[in-house]
């Protein structure tokens, strides 16, 4: 089949060299039984490769099921993919069977598959090499035909020489590698897709398409894109929604990337000797600084709640008679207005003093201990995100704006009933 028409048929944008020898492979090793290894950084589109691969192969009218192995919990992942026999494990109470065995004839796309623990990556070797698995709690040898497709943004040889991934496994996962370049690897790619999104976002709901000034097209070719393709979509829809204007001028453009002053970067006011992480900055470790924007989010609500329970505290204390005392020509302020306190709000952490005078006209100071909870903050949004999407986790990750891993590790950690 021809670039152009699987381009056409699977909705691929782009006519970078890189990316059409991605494509290419994907159509040569379709029809084969191969294992492929996809390889890509975050939000390229490894996904995509699978279904084209799946789609384009003898097994098309069988079983596909794309399974994220980040987001399934240790303890449980053997179980997802081989099954498991009633009684094998606490809460067991029926057999199972896995999706090496549901999905037998078809494809099984494993993406991050340098999350997979060591014993499963064990378990998988051996299905690749024989086809052979055993349930969870079992001794029964089954059969299974499947074709395996993996996916990762990381370095597995690298992580197959720190012992973090079994190298046979590595090779065997390998036979047919293919690279899906990032963004900033074709940038002769971004005006077309930037087009495309913002051509189906306003058929969608009905709008007038927005067009790219010359600079503002500049500008986002120039742009690093540590999101890739995922967040040249959002830009694209939230521009969309935003912008009153058809075209969009470099300045608008500015402030919503995340480098600008706009909506995308940190709403937050930056403390003194307090750098704000740029989610552009790092490269690979765009989710850990998601995460680390949540905290600093939570750090100057609560800053914020503390000042106003400060506030609040000062005005009951003028309002309950503490800052003045009785004269013979009545009650008069203990204090002139020139002498009034004006609270001065320190650094983060450091506790604020707040002064009441009381009728004898001697100044009481009380430090007032800033105790910021962020585990308790962070837990409640977390909370809340889960109680609003129904348990869907990816939403939820999705709104609070880190991984669906992190989201599991924060899960566990803080011991959140589902």
């Amino acid at each position: 089949m021809e670039l152009q028409s699987i381009k056409n048929r699977f909705g691929i944008i782009g006519n970078s060299p890189a990316l059409n020898h991605a494509l290419s492979t994907a159509a040569q090793v379709a029809n084969t039984d191969l294992s492929v290894l996809i390889v890509g950084e975050s939000g390229v589109g490894k996904e995509a490769f699978s279904n084209i691969i799946h789609a384009l192969s003898s097994r098309k009218h069988n079983p596909f099921i794309a399974v994220n192995c980040g987001a399934i919990p240790e303890g449980t992942i053997d179980s997802e993919l081989f099954g498991h026999e009633k009684g094998s494990f606490t809460g067991a109470v029926d057999a199972r069977k896995g999706y090496f065995e549901t999905v037998n004839g078809g494809t099984i796309f494993l993406d991050e598959i340098g999350e997979l623990p060591l014993g499963t990556q064990a378990r998988l070797l051996r299905v690749l090499e024989s086809g052979e698995f055993i349930r969870v709690g079992s001794s029964k040898v089954q059969k299974t035909d499947v074709r395996v497709i993996a996916a990762t943004n990381k370095d597995l040889l690298e992580l197959a020489l720190s012992g973090k991934f079994r190298e046979d496994l590595y090779y065997r996962l390998s036979t047919v590698p293919i690279r899906v370049p990032s963004l900033r690897d074709r940038r002769e790619d971004i005006p077309l897709l930037f087009r495309k999104f913002a051509s189906d976002f306003a058929e969608r709901y009905r709008t007038q398409s927005i067009q790219l000034s010359p600079e503002a097209q500049q500008q986002l070719v120039n742009y690093p894109w540590p999101g890739n393709v995922r967040e040249l979509k959002n830009i694209a829809e939230q521009l969309s929604v935003l912008s009153t204007e058809k075209e969009i001028s470099g300045d608008m453009l500015h402030q919503v990337l995340p480098n600008g002053s706009g909506s995308r970067s940190l709403a937050l006011v930056q403390p003194a000797g307090v750098p704000i992480p740029s989610p552009s900055a790092g490269g690979g470790q765009y989710d850990n600084t998601t995460e680390r924007e949540i905290l600093y989010k939570l750090f100057f609500d609560l800053k914020k709640d503390l000042t106003d329970m400060k506030k609040m505290l000062y005005e009951m204390s003028a309002g309950r008679g503490f800052a003045s005392h009785d004269t013979a020509d009545g009650l008069v302020p203990a204090y002139s207005p020139a002498e009034q306190p004006v609270p001065t709000y320190s650094t983060p952490g450091a506790p604020n003093p707040i002064v009441i005078h009381h009728a004898d006209g001697m100044a009481h100071h009380e430090d007032v201990e800033e105790s910021l909870l962020l585990a308790d903050r962070e837990k409640e949004f977390i909370v809340k995100a889960l109680k609003k999407h129904k348990g869907r986790r990816r939403d939820a990750a999705s709104e609070l704006g880190i991984s669906e891993r992190t989201l599991y590790r924060k899960i566990k950690e803080y011991d959140i009933q589902e």
